[in-house]
């Protein structure tokens, strides 16, 4: 897939504002400081789409850009990060919950995972909760210019080894880099093929 055009198109925390269904939509959203906006930028080419921060919690609203004026990329809030309070968390809690249960049109959700580190269990709850929603996921390992190669084969092990412990099958999966632009056509391929098909 050739990006030609990205555009922001809303900011929002209620589902009732976001764009009309009538568009294929991608959502990403992972850990705090798992460095999605930078991914996000990396895969439509663009420096600045999504906004990036050293300072984690930095996306707080549903953000929706429109890819090729043809499918919705979703820009979600981070969760797991103890740096705000409590009822910003269970906020942002509320409002994703309300998206991944009511958005018709979500074809597939981003969950990213930080290469470095060895399985979260928030990580790992969030996809836990997703399968039992039975939405589509495929998971985007993160950061992977970071590690050793020796450590991130390990650390890429160690995770799918706990996932399998209750999933069947592994979801898709795929490496990525936002740094060295690793990653990306694998992942704009999947998206296409998901459009094609109509899943």
């Amino acid at each position: 897939m050739v990006i030609h055009t990205s555009e922001f198109v809303i900011s929002n925390t209620q589902i009732s504002k976001c764009p009309e269904p009538n568009r294929p939509e991608f959502a990403f959203i992972g850990r705090s400081n798992v460095g999605k906006s930078s991914l996000i930028n990396m895969l439509v080419g663009r420096k600045e789409m999504a906004r990036t921060s050293s300072k984690p919690g930095k996306t707080q609203t549903i953000n929706h850009y429109i890819i090729n004026q043809s499918w919705y990329l979703v820009d979600l809030p981070g969760y797991g990060y103890a740096g705000v309070s409590r009822t910003d968390r269970e906020g942002w809690g509320k409002m994703i919950e309300n998206y991944f249960r009511k958005r018709e049109n979500l074809f597939c959700t981003f969950i990213l995972i930080d290469s470095r580190l060895t399985p979260q269990k928030k990580d790992l709850e969030f996809i836990q909760w997703m399968g039992e929603l039975n939405l589509p996921i495929a998971i985007l390992f993160t950061k992977t210019d970071k590690p050793k190669q020796g450590e991130l084969i390990k650390s890429q092990k160690k995770f799918k080894e706990k996932l399998l412990e209750t999933w069947e099958e592994m979801p898709p999966f795929f490496i990525t880099s936002a740094e060295k632009k690793v990653g990306r056509d694998e992942v704009l391929r999947f998206i296409e093929d998901a459009i094609e098909t109509g899943q």
